[in-house]
């Protein structure tokens, strides 16, 4: 049989290819839009790991738990940042004195 980590490492692997493949096929149009929507995915990343950092089950749990808080804080800030950027550019220009 296969253990668990066995079977997580196959769906890391899988997940590491499949999402290599459709990002390279993705044109760069698309990219921005596809961006806010990862924001609400790591939104969605955040608040899980809030609820596993307050478990204090095991100590280990507990690090993970704050490496994914800061991980996916600094992903929704940057996804933020880009989505301003990008929605500026379309905004009125200010005409140079």
């Amino acid at each position: 049989m296969m253990g668990p980590l066995l079977v997580g490492i196959y769906v890391f692997v899988l997940a590491c290819f499949v999402g290599f493949e459709i990002i390279t096929k993705i044109p760069p149009t698309l990219h921005t839009p596809l961006m806010s929507g990862a924001n609400a995915i790591s939104g969605i990343t955040l608040v899980g790991s809030l609820a596993a950092a307050s478990s204090g089950e095991l100590v280990m749990s507990s690090v993970l738990a704050f490496v994914a808080i800061v991980f996916a804080t600094i992903n929704v800030v940057g996804g933020f940042l880009v989505t301003d950027r990008m929605l500026g550019m379309f905004g009125k220009k200010k005409a140079k004195s």
